[in-house]
C-alpha cells in the first residue's frame, strides 16, 4: 500500500477531476494541462495503491476508486479551508462559499441573503446553486457544496441537518374560480377539484400521495407539471387550480389570483445540510450565521412559512 509520503496531492487531484469530468482528456482541459500527464498522475496512484481506480471502458470509479475518492474529497475541502481561515484571520473574513437552495426558497431568500453577506462580509465570495434535494445533496457529501438548503429530513449518516423552517401546501387559484372567495379549504373538498400537480414519482406528489392515501382520498389532476417553479407560473398566469409549498408562491406579485390555505395537511420541512465528515471554513461558518439570521427575520414575513430554526 501506497505510503502517505509517496501519495502526491496532484494525483488525488486528477484522480478528481477524471471523475466529474469522466474522461482524461476532459480533466486535463479541467486542469490547463495535457492528456498525458492526467494518465501519468492516475497511473502511478493506482500502481502505488496496488488497484485500478477508474474503469477504463465506462470511465466510472472502481469500488477501489469511490472509496479513495471520498476520501480525496474531503481532503481537497479541509486545504481550501486552510487557506480561507488563515486569510481570515489575518485579515477580515475572506474566501469562497458554496450554497446550493431547492428553487422555491431561492425565490424569496436569495436577494436579502446576498445582500445581508455584502453588507457584513463583503470579501466572501458566495456563489449560488440552484438545484433539487435529490441533486444538492450528493454535492455536499462530496465536497462540492458546503451547505445546502433543501427538503428535509436527510436521511444520511454523512450529513448534518437543522432545521430551519416549515411550509405549508397551499392552493393558487385563478381569480375567476369558484375558490378564488375562499380563504381556506379542507382536504375532502378539495378533492372535488381538479389541480394540477407534480407528477408521481416527485418528492412532492409522493408525499402528498401517501398522506392522503391513510384517508382514502385522492385527488384530481388537471395536469402534472414536472417543476414546481413551472407549476407556480402556470397556477398564476390563471390555467387551473394548483397545489403548491408556501415558497413557490412567495415572491410573486399581486394579480389575477387568490392563495388559499388547505387545511389537514402537514407542512413540508425544510433544512440546512452539510457534510458532516468535515470542519466548516471561517468563511462558512460567518455564511451559515448570516443564512440563519435572515431565515429568522425574512421568513414570517412570507405566507405559510413557519420558522422552526432554536426549536
Amino acid at each position: 500500500m501506497a505510503s502517505l509520503n509517496v501519495m502526491d496531492l496532484r494525483q488525488l487531484s486528477h484522480l478528481i477531476a477524471v471523475s466529474e469530468h469522466h474522461s482524461f482528456s476532459a480533466a486535463a482541459r479541467a486542469l490547463h494541462t495535457v492528456q498525458s500527464n492526467v494518465s501519468t498522475h492516475v497511473a502511478k496512484l493506482e500502481k502505488e495503491l496496488g488497484v485500478a481506480l477508474i474503469d477504463r471502458h465506462n470511465m466510472q470509479p472502481t469500488a477501489e476508486g469511490a472509496a479513495v475518492l471520498e476520501r480525496a474529497r474531503r481532503i481537497r475541502t479541509e486545504l481550501q479551508a486552510i487557506t480561507s481561515d488563515i486569510e481570515s484571520m489575518r485579515n477580515e473574513i475572506s474566501g469562497e462559499v458554496r450554497i446550493g437552495c431547492i428553487g422555491t426558497t431561492g425565490r424569496w431568500l436569495v436577494t436579502p441573503l446576498l445582500s445581508e453577506l455584502d453588507e457584513r462580509f463583503p470579501l466572501l465570495r458566495p456563489v449560488l446553486v440552484d438545484a433539487t434535494t435529490a441533486t444538492l445533496v450528493p454535492r455536499v457529501l462530496n465536497g462540492d457544496l458546503d451547505m445546502a438548503i433543501v427538503n428535509s429530513p436527510v436521511l444520511d449518516a454523512g450529513i448534518n441537518s437543522e432545521e430551519l423552517f416549515d411550509e405549508e401546501r397551499i392552493l393558487v387559484v385563478p381569480i375567476d374560480h369558484t375558490l378564488a372567495s375562499v380563504e381556506s379549504i379542507d382536504i375532502a373538498t378539495l378533492a372535488d377539484y381538479k389541480v394540477m400537480l407534480t407528477p408521481v414519482g416527485t418528492t412532492f406528489r409522493d408525499a402528498l400521495d401517501q398522506e392522503l392515501a391513510s384517508s382514502g382520498r385522492q385527488l384530481q389532476a388537471a395536469a402534472e407539471v414536472d417543476g414546481l417553479r413551472l407549476l407556480a407560473a402556470l397556477a398564476h398566469q390563471g390555467y387551473a387550480p394548483a397545489l403548491l409549498p408556501a415558497s413557490a408562491v412567495s415572491g410573486y406579485p399581486e394579480g389575477e389570483w387568490s392563495m388559499v390555505h388547505v387545511n389537514g395537511l402537514k407542512r413540508r420541512s425544510v433544512g440546512l445540510v452539510s457534510n458532516r465528515r468535515t470542519s466548516p471554513s471561517m468563511p462558512v461558518q460567518a455564511a451559515r450565521e448570516v443564512l440563519t439570521d435572515v431565515i429568522r427575520k425574512i421568513a414570517p414575513r412570507q405566507p405559510g412559512i413557519h420558522v422552526t430554526l432554536d426549536r
